[in-house]
């Protein structure tokens, strides 16, 4: 996105061949980070713990050009709550540094650590148990988000309960300098238009190609969806990725999109193959395409009691006709609402301000998981990118404008020394939008660590640090203000 127009640019003008590389340095002053932020927010409740009012300023940075993602930010500040009435007022700021670009989640971490960071105050104020309130308040189909949309149906209540019921929500901390803490997320997902397209090889293997690039394994949750559609094992599906060239249109690979929009597309090219294939079986048995039936990975005929598996079926292809082959567009339906929320433990050093993560536990509403383990990755790699960003990952400027942590001596990301185990907890409430109830899984779970992360630092000190990362001087900082030093 940063290097390919300046390249195609000079190729024109050159005539040959150009090839562009950036340094580490160039990556970091060249790129673009995600937004920074300022906000305020302010939350009205009843002494019994039900919510009545929310509003939230937020400015968002745009960097050198305008676009930043305050929209993503604005839906879901409030979008985890039943509110009666919310104002929120976003602002897309234009500055002196390189453009925002969308980071995971855009706009949304932010947002969520001004909110869940005031919920935790409120619970505090109220003398309620901070699941109790979110619980009490907790959004369900056809309340409305931020925006005046109704919502749809997504575990929020499943979760938040399953985080309250948890082992970890009442276990023992286990020594001084430590405390815990909780936040909750929603996300608002929409979708794009993907293409699949589907060949029936003669051993009842099938090839698909699709324009989706794999990214955390949705080309294997894909093939998985066509393999259920036509009642075959998912080690018979090939899955590849075409160039543009080689498969219909198919949008960006991004947005918490890929294993939904484009599992879509490959559920209707199976559904084709399926309808030419009971075309090919009535030929075979000289009945009507309309008295053939596909059951348990079968193509039957009541009334000549014939039966046929896929790949016997396939075998047959090229006496009954020749190869078949099927593609599909589909646009999406909407991947519907995403839902995270995490239990997080700190010990924090009290002289150095040191602040290390002793326990967490990360949960998502996955919809249906098709591939457990690939969403365990998913939510286990955003978890620790969202602790990242509560923890180290800054950039600092100079006086004069200049980056000066332009490598990664300087600019601190976490490492599995930093780390203790993820424990990813999936919560399943399929999604009506999807035939198989998937919700997309990539985004989400790094939108609440930084809340719970800052809110497990407040209970382990008492002293509540409002800006990120928390650093051990920003620890130290919010110490001594706290004891009015």
């Amino acid at each position: 996105t940063y290097l390919a127009p300046v390249t195609a640019v000079l190729a024109k003008k050159a005539g040959r061949p150009v090839k562009i590389a950036m340094s580490r340095t160039e990556v970091f002053v060249g790129s673009g980070p995600a937004s920074a932020t300022y906000m305020r927010v302010k939350i009205g409740a009843k002494r019994d713990g039900t919510m009545t009012a929310g509003q939230v300023y937020m400015v968002y940075e745009a960097g050198a050009f305008p676009g930043s993602p305050v929209g993503g930010g604005a839906i879901t500040s409030f979008g985890s709550y039943n509110l009666e009435h919310v104002l929120v007022d976003g602002y897309d700021v234009v500055c002196n540094k390189q453009k925002a670009q969308s980071y995971r989640a855009p706009g949304q971490p932010q947002a969520a650590f001004t909110v869940e960071c005031a919920i935790d105050e409120l619970a505090e104020e109220l003398g309620m148990d901070p699941m109790e309130l979110r619980l009490k308040n907790a959004v369900k189909e056809g309340d409305r988000m931020p925006n005046g949309v109704p919502h749809s149906v997504f575990g929020c209540i499943e979760l938040e309960e399953a985080m309250k019921n948890h082992p970890h929500y009442n276990a023992p901390l286990g020594g001084p300098n430590r405390g815990r803490g909780v936040a909750v997320a929603f996300r608002a997902q929409g979708g794009q238009t993907s293409s699949a397209t589907i060949n029936v090889n003669s051993n009842g293997t099938i090839n698909i190609i699709t324009g989706s690039v794999d990214i955390g394994g949705t080309r294997t949750a894909i093939a998985m969806q066509a393999a259920e559609v036509l009642g075959i094992s998912s080690e018979d599906v090939f899955p590849s990725v075409g160039d543009t060239d080689s498969v219909g249109y198919t949008a960006n690979t991004g947005g918490s999109r890929t294993a939904f929009d484009t599992g879509l597309a490959a559920i209707s090219a199976a559904e084709d193959v399926k309808e030419q294939m009971k075309k090919r079986a009535a030929l075979l048995w000289e009945v009507e395409d309309e008295d053939v039936d596909f059951q348990d990975g079968s193509f039957v005929c009541a009334k000549t009691e014939d039966r046929l598996t896929f790949k016997e079926l396939a075998t047959r292809l090229m006496r009954t006709g020749g190869p078949v082959t099927c593609s599909a567009s589909a646009a999406s339906t909407g991947v519907g609402p995403i839902f995270a929320g995490n239990i997080c433990d700190v010990e924090v050093d009290p002289e150095t301000g040191k602040v290390d993560i002793i326990r967490f536990t990360a949960f998502l509403d996955a919809g249906q998981a098709v591939h457990p383990s690939f969403v365990e990755g998913q939510i286990q790699g955003a978890t620790v990118q969202g602790i990242g960003w509560a923890l180290n990952e800054e950039y600092f400027y100079t006086p004069d404008g200049n980056m000066a942590n332009s490598s990664f001596l300087d600019y601190r990301m976490p490492t599995t020394l930093d780390m203790p185990m993820i424990d990813a907890v999936i919560i399943e409430v399929p999604n009506p939008r999807h035939p198989f109830g998937l919700r997309g899984v990539g985004e989400g779970p790094i939108i609440p660590p930084l809340a719970a992360v800052a809110n497990a630092v407040y209970h382990a000190t008492g002293a509540r640090v409002r800006k990120l990362p928390i650093t051990p001087g920003a620890v130290l900082e919010a110490i001594a203000e706290k004891n009015g030093e």
